[in-house]
């Protein structure tokens, strides 16, 4: 097909890992695929009367450490000039980001977004997947301290983390004889109105975290990301190691019961998280992981990511 104009709203270019960056690895697939890409940072967009505006540079980019990319000249960029949008930059998941939503709507889908701006902003990774809770551990949002008292009473042993964070910072295990969860909601709730997510700790995470790819609602790859000694975390950010993965026929079927919502929704590139028998998250913002399933399995969804949008454009 001809080429495509490309933008990408994401984060400093300078600044990512090309060795495990998604959005870099759907840049790549895109600009071998013959598509123009161009990058602008979610700061530099705005929007006039109903026209929708960013600061962008025309981009080259190469898998070489150092020299990854290449800006042309800066220049303005009506949004409704391209054919898709990638929304990839990182969360948190705060009132900057869902303005991004809201702006990004004026174009969509003429200019298709890529997931679609309204659904991200509705599907925060940590509250869609309570529609869910068939498939879940227990699990409480709240802020109310007695009902979050009541939950680790009955489950003794919990996982307490920020509602909207993102790369396993702020993720707390507290066993059963654990003193510190009247200061560490003091701590919570000084910094911020919002609820936290409280979960019944699962031993099955010693044996990994599976981050899975759906794409349109199908799973086509997996990735197992085992804790460090010493931690709960699994998240890569927190030194977390990547194993390769197969997907479990409890993952096969939580993906089946989760596909449909995702496709209705045109959340097109999505990545669950699932500990033993559970999905714990549905990250819809800017899943990761493209990159370490590749090196496992040799598989390319930067490609089957690409095949859906040209079908769509």
């Amino acid at each position: 097909m001809p080429g495509l104009k490309i933008a990408v709203q994401m984060d400093a270019m300078p600044g990512i890992d090309i060795s495990g960056d998604s959005t870099f690895a759907l840049m790549l697939e895109a600009q071998a695929r013959g598509h123009a890409l161009w990058h602008y940072e979610v700061a530099h967009m705005w929007l006039e009367g109903t026209s929708l505006y960013a600061r962008a540079h025309p981009l080259r980019v190469q898998n070489v450490v150092g020299t990854h990319y290449e800006f042309g000249p800066e220049r303005v960029l009506e949004l409704a000039e391209m054919q898709v949008v990638l929304m990839r930059q990182d969360p948190p998941f705060d009132m900057a980001y869902i303005t991004a939503t809201h702006l990004l709507e004026h174009i969509h889908p003429k200019t298709l977004v890529v997931n679609h701006p309204a659904a991200v902003r509705n599907a925060p990774e940590k509250l869609l997947v309570t529609h869910f809770p068939e498939l879940m551990p227990p699990t409480l949002i709240a802020r109310d301290r007695g009902a979050i008292a009541d939950f680790r009473a009955r489950h003794s042993d919990i996982i307490v983390k920020p509602l909207f964070g993102n790369g396993g910072v702020g993720v707390f295990r507290l066993r059963p004889e654990d003193e510190n969860l009247g200061s560490l909601l003091e701590m919570f709730f000084a910094a911020s109105r919002e609820p936290v997510m409280v979960q019944r700790y699962e031993p099955a995470v010693r044996a990994g975290d599976k981050r899975i790819i759906l794409v349109d609602g199908v799973p086509l790859g997996a990735v197992n990301r085992v804790p460090a000694a010493g931690d709960s975390r699994s998240n890569m950010h927190a030194g977390g190691r990547a194993e390769r993965a197969t997907l479990s026929a409890r993952e096969h079927e939580i993906c089946e019961a989760i596909g449909p919502l995702l496709r209705r929704e045109g959340l097109l590139f999505t990545g669950i998280d699932v500990i033993g028998d559970y999905l714990t998250e549905i990250n819809v913002t800017s899943p990761t992981g493209l990159q370490q399933i590749a090196r496992f399995d040799g598989v390319n969804l930067a490609a089957a990511i690409w095949d859906k949008i040209e079908l769509m454009r």
